[in-house]
């Protein structure tokens, strides 16, 4: 029988359900854990951190909303993931990390073997912790990192720090989403990332959705895929003071792109660029469909 998922919304969890959850984990009878939102005691949080670090199946944790509500569990959550081997995707939007909680959880990350994807959205962190996520983009040649990452709506980074960023993206070997929305970046950041998609072999979605662009920035970009080769196929400016028709001439030069790679790729090839894209237009909080197509659901009553 395939692993299981677990998927709870804004509920407060008892103490029978949360077993439930950790007897599931143990037995490696889960691949998917999203509790979202929901309420659970200290001591329960940590009971399910046992049961992520003892857990060979679980490939995705949603935590998203508020459930890692502090320090304490934040170090709770560090340690399952120091022990954990099976874990593709972590979701923590909407958690006060701050950036002590990114140090805590630095080691974690950024050691761990499998992890690919991580939501670390409105988690209320600085230049601090966006130094340490760099690091979790190494260079070309060097150790596998993150595919997939969302920064959304961290106003306390600096326009130094995003500088910071678009540096480790330009050289990343492995970054094909990145999910910038909803921070204040302007013209001249937009312009460092102009470079950085230019760069890049791999990055194939950005959005930089009410990131405070205006046409400036729309024609940098009109300009890198009208003049020059890039791997982007998604590219999102809505939000902005950007007119409609730069907008709509970028998406058609990108989708033109991708009409072209498709001609010349494999099916499977372009299932795979499709299935991308697809994610970050409609939910990037999704999982990538490689994470889910075998998985059964079912939820806790």
């Amino acid at each position: 029988m395939l692993p299981a998922a677990i998927q709870i919304t804004g509920e407060l969890l008892s103490a029978a359900e949360v077993q439930d959850i950790c007897d599931s984990l143990k037995e490696d009878g889960l691949r998917l854990l999203s509790v979202r939102g929901c309420q659970l005691s200290d001591r329960d949080f940590g009971h399910v951190c046992r049961g992520v670090a003892e857990s060979h199946s679980l490939a995705q944790l949603n935590l998203n909303l508020g459930v890692v509500s502090g320090l304490s569990r934040t170090r709770h959550l560090a340690d399952a993931l120091k022990t954990n081997r099976s874990l593709q995707t972590l979701f923590l939007h909407g958690s006060p990390l701050m950036d002590a909680g990114l140090v805590t959880l630095n080691m974690a990350l950024s050691s761990h073997p499998t992890l690919v994807c991580l939501d670390l959205g409105d988690c209320m962190l600085g230049d601090d912790a966006l130094g340490l996520i760099c690091g979790m983009l190494p260079p070309d040649g060097a150790k596998s990192g993150l595919r997939e990452l969302t920064l959304s709506a961290n106003p306390g980074i600096s326009s130094k720090a995003w500088a910071r960023l678009a540096i480790a993206v330009a050289h990343s070997s492995q970054l094909r989403v990145l999910n910038l929305d909803y921070n204040s970046l302007g013209d001249r950041i937009a312009g460092m990332l102009a470079v950085a998609v230019a760069s890049s072999r791999t990055l194939e979605v950005l959005d930089l959705e009410g990131t405070g662009l205006t046409n400036q920035s729309a024609q940098v970009f009109l300009d890198m895929v009208e003049n020059y080769p890039t791997c982007l196929k998604v590219l999102l400016l809505g939000e902005n003071d950007i007119s409609l028709e730069l907008q709509q001439q970028i998406c058609d030069l990108l989708s033109e792109g991708e009409e072209d790679d498709n001609r010349e790729s494999t099916p499977t090839q372009r299932d795979a660029a499709s299935s991308c894209a697809l994610s970050a237009i409609k939910d990037k909080y999704q999982p990538p469909s490689w994470q889910t197509h075998s998985t059964t659901f079912r939820k806790l009553m």
